[in-house]
C-alpha cells in the first residue's frame, strides 16, 4: 500500500503498552502524531522517545495525541522505557504499539506487504524503513508523512511547528511561508478574492498579485 496525503489513515487493532488499541476509536476527534521505530533498545530511537515524552505537555496543549510503534512485544517496550527514563530523564508517557506480527508496519507501507514472519529474529537493519512520522487530522486523514534514516534523529520541535501551521490553516484561508513560526505573518490563499481579503484581513500587504501577506489570525 502506498499512502498519500488526504488518504484515510488505515485502521487497526493491535497490542500496546496500554492494552489493545483500536486506532480509529482511539483518535476520537483529535490530531495525532504516529511515529515508528525499527526495534527496541536502539540508540537514536531512545533519544527520540525521551524527547517526545518531554514535549508531551506541548502536544497536549494543542490537543494532539501521540502514539509510538516499535516492532517488538509490549513487555520489551516496558523494559526499554526504564532505559529511556534513566538516560533521557523521562520515560514514554504515551502508548507504544507492539507490532510483533508486523501487520501495522505493512499496513502503513513501512515494510513490504509480502514480508514474512514476525518481529522475532529481525534486526534494526531488516526494519530500517520503519522510521516514519504520520500526522493525522481529526477527520482521520493523513496530513503529513515523513521518513527518516536510522542515523538521523527526528526534530520534534519541527513537528510541533508543522502542527501549529496545520491547525491554523485548517481554520483560516491562509498558508504559512518558509520557516514560519507561531505569531509571524502568513499568506492569504488564492481562494480569497481581494475584496474578501479587505474584509477578512484589513491592512494586508500585496507583494505580488499571487503573494499577499497578513498578520496571523487570532
Amino acid at each position: 500500500m502506498t499512502l498519500k496525503l488526504n488518504d484515510i489513515a488505515p485502521d487497526f487493532i493491535q497490542d500496546s503498552t496500554e492494552g489493545k488499541l483500536h486506532f480509529h476509536d482511539w483518535i476520537d476527534g483529535h490530531w495525532v502524531v504516529f511515529f515508528s521505530h525499527p526495534k527496541d533498545f536502539t540508540p537514536v530511537c531512545t533519544t527520540e522517545l525521551g524527547a517526545v515524552a518531554r514535549l508531551k505537555p506541548e502536544f497536549d496543549k494543542r490537543g494532539v495525541k501521540v502514539l509510538g510503534l516499535s516492532v517488538d512485544p509490549a513487555d520489551q517496550h516496558s523494559k526499554w522505557a526504564k532505559d529511556i527514563e534513566e538516560t533521557q530523564g523521562t520515560a514514554p508517557n504515551f502508548p507504544m504499539i507492539a507490532d510483533t506480527d508486523l501487520s501495522v508496519s505493512k499496513l502503513y507501507g513501512m515494510l513490504p506487504a509480502d514480508t514474512q514472519g514476525s518481529s522475532d529474529g529481525r534486526t534494526p537493519a531488516n526494519n530500517a524503513t520503519v522510521r516514519n512520522v504520520f500526522i493525522i487530522g481529526p477527520d482521520k486523514q493523513i496530513k503529513l508523512i515523513l521518513v527518516y534514516p536510522m542515523t538521523t534523529g527526528r526534530n520534534f520541535n519541527e513537528i510541533l511547528r508543522v502542527i501549529d501551521s496545520m491547525q491554523l490553516t485548517a481554520k483560516h484561508k491562509v498558508a504559512t511561508p518558509a520557516d514560519w513560526n507561531q505569531g509571524e505573518d502568513v499568506i492569504i490563499t488564492g481562494a480569497v478574492s481581494d475584496d474578501e481579503a479587505k474584509e477578512k484581513f484589513p491592512g494586508y500587504v500585496t507583494l505580488k498579485p499571487y503573494l499577499r501577506t497578513t498578520k496571523q489570525p487570532a
